[in-house]
């Protein structure tokens, strides 16, 4: 355990208008309060997100992180700082904000934690300062490595989720667009392309908006088709980029770690190239001729077969799927498909939804 200090702790402040041994025990006694409730704030933030990591993701990497953290802090919480505490004469129990009274999803949870895991280690590091150099310098780097957390966490989750999603809308321009695209996440659907290559900017950007809406609203991903700007503008969880698009290693530079590249591959050759440039999905088609692609040849079941062989990465077979060709495509070994007209056009969206995840889930067993 890190030794206590015991000297008073003075103000500079009020050197030469009369300090004074009470001055000087309120100023440490408020000090030492400050590095009490702090270290409460970060340690406690810290095991939500632990229990999270543990229980939610099974990422032993992250869980190890936050339980390190929180050891490194107990260090520094000290006795002599927890005799400071008052907590019925402190005015702060009784402050509230709305914001904090209900969490919408576990990511708001989440989100909250990193946010006062940070602040509190801010706060530390400066009053640290005063109490012992070496904790501010301490919690400055903590505070780093919380920031670097957050980037895993936030990869780690959207990796979990792809990993876990088997089937993948791909939208295509329709007058009740939104309806139909929440029925399939009301019917289990975890994962939605926007695509939509005719439309300008001005039409693109509030849709773009309001589908990421919905689909964090039921905890799913949403990845914007070709671009890479309005991914961003809109915090999409990723892009989906074709064979003439912008190159992989470049959409990685501007897009991050943290976000998802996905990737159209027709033949072997592309399917490995992709593979080497370090994508996290890639789709598999058009298995069969489809007007969505509108002039390219079918891949065909044998380029199923090859990727359920070579694919390392999650793979979508896309491409003219729907359910009368659907048992031949999983027959070839695809695990995940991807669809567009199947559910945009489906009368009844949210079931067909469910009855393409029920005989996907089946093909697993």
């Amino acid at each position: 355990m890190i030794e206590a200090k015991t000297e008073a702790i003075t103000d500079p402040s009020v050197k030469g208008i009369g300090e004074t041994s009470k001055q000087n025990q309120f100023v440490q006694a408020a000090l030492y309060r400050i590095l009490d409730a702090n270290l409460d704030r970060a340690r406690e933030g810290l095991r939500t997100l632990e229990d999270w990591c543990r229980f939610g993701l099974e990422a032993a990497n992250l869980t190890n992180e936050c339980k390190q953290l929180r050891q490194e802090l107990a260090q520094w919480h000290t006795p002599q700082l927890r005799a400071f505490r008052d907590t019925p004469s402190d005015p702060g129990t009784h402050l509230t904000h709305p914001n904090e009274e209900s969490r919408s999803s576990v990511q708001n949870v989440l989100q909250a934690n990193l946010c006062r895991v940070q602040e509190a280690l801010r706060v530390l590091e400066e009053y640290g300062k005063v109490y012992d150099q070496a904790m501010g310098a301490t919690c400055k780097q903590m505070r780093y490595r919380v920031y670097t957390l957050e980037s895993q966490l936030i990869s780690y989750q959207r990796q979990q989720k792809l990993a876990r999603s088997s089937l993948y809308l791909v939208t295509s321009p329709h007058k009740h667009l939104f309806s139909v695209v929440e029925a399939a996440l009301q019917g289990g659907l975890t994962l939605v392309q926007y695509r939509d290559k005719d439309a300008d900017d001005a039409t693109r950007l509030p849709i773009a908006e309001q589908l990421c809406q919905l689909c964090h609203r039921y905890d799913a991903l949403f990845i914007v088709n070709d671009r890479i700007d309005l991914a961003l503008a809109v915090n999409a969880d990723g892009v989906h980029l074709g064979q003439q698009d912008l190159p992989i290693a470049l959409a990685r530079q501007l897009l991050g770690n943290q976000r998802l590249i996905g990737c159209s591959t027709h033949c072997p050759n592309d399917l490995d190239r992709a593979l080497q440039a370090g994508v996290d999905y890639v789709g598999v088609g058009p298995v069969y001729e489809t007007p969505t692609k509108a002039g390219r040849p079918a891949a065909g079941l044998d380029y199923v077969r090859h990727a359920a062989a070579h694919a390392t990465v999650p793979w979508f077979a896309i491409g003219g799927i729907d359910a009368t060709n659907l048992s031949e495509v999983l027959a070839a070994g695809a695990q995940r498909v991807a669809v567009v007209r199947s559910i945009m056009q489906a009368p009844q969206p949210i079931t067909m939804t469910q009855w393409f995840l029920t005989q996907l889930q089946d093909s697993k067993f």
